[in-house]
């Protein structure tokens, strides 16, 4: 069975495959303070308790955007699971052309999605990743990462709201139902929400507008990502397991 691990500045993600079903996956929170030996513990720990073993684990794949964890948590792997495990990185083998003025700077995890939008929906397509950060990728029809845009994710965005003021309270970030706020607290949620939403939808007008591509679908993923799907019909497809199953695809590429 395939671990897939995605390390991402807030979550770590992790997936279980056998072949291309993905059985079990769960998140913890990124923490560089962590041991090998915490993560090795934690990992089989997961596993006994979903009816699996460590030796059921044959092949392991990590893309990683924290690079201060990356020892910690592959010495994990090569010491509690006995695996070399495959680490997303430049010159690796994935059928994308990153056609971009500094290739190396393309974070994994964006990669990661692109490989896995391009594989399973087709091109030319635009990858949305609502995570810590917002990214907004374009693959052409050919399989080449084009172009990218990057912004503030809707929690970073809220944070910096409440933080950088003296009197807005930290509110739930959800789904309203109209913009029309009559409190603090839901005119807060209201901008957060629809202001987001905007957003996207300007964005993904505009990279349309400037590729000037045909049957370009628009892909998402990413934990908020289906509160602003579900508000936008500029987003197509809405794939919460994106991520993971670009790792798979690329381990299975090598």
């Amino acid at each position: 069975m395939l671990f897939a691990i995605d390390v991402g500045n807030t979550n770590i993600t992790v997936g279980l495959f056998d072949k291309e079903n993905l059985v079990k996956q769960f998140r913890m929170i990124t923490q560089t303070s962590r041991t090998s030996d915490e993560y090795g513990v934690f990992l089989g720990e997961w596993l006994m308790l979903n009816g699996f073993a460590m030796k059921d684990i044959t092949d392991v794949v990590i893309s990683s955007v924290v690079p201060d964890i990356m020892h910690s948590l592959v010495s994990s792997i090569i010491k509690y699971f006995d695996v070399q495990p495959l680490i997303i990185a430049p010159g690796i083998r994935t059928g994308i052309k990153i056609s971009i003025s500094n290739p190396r700077e393309l974070g994994a995890d964006r990669l990661v999605d692109a490989v896995a939008a391009y594989e399973m929906y087709g091109g030319p397509v635009i990858v949305v990743d609502f995570g810590t950060a917002t990214t907004h990728d374009l693959v052409l029809g050919d399989g080449t990462f084009y172009a990218g845009v990057t912004s503030p994710g809707i929690r970073l965005a809220a944070n910096a709201l409440w933080h950088g003021t003296a009197k807005l309270p930290e509110v739930e970030i959800r789904k309203v139902d109209t913009i029309m706020g009559r409190d603090t607290v839901s005119s807060m949620q209201a901008g957060i929400y629809f202001g987001y939403v905007g957003q996207t939808e300007y964005i993904i007008r505009k990279l349309k507008e400037e590729s000037r591509l045909e049957d370009l679908k628009v892909v998402a993923t990413g934990g908020l990502g289906k509160m602003i799907s579900e508000a936008t019909r500029e987003i197509d497809i809405y794939d919460p397991e994106l991520t993971l199953h670009g790792l798979r695809i690329i381990y299975d590429k090598q």
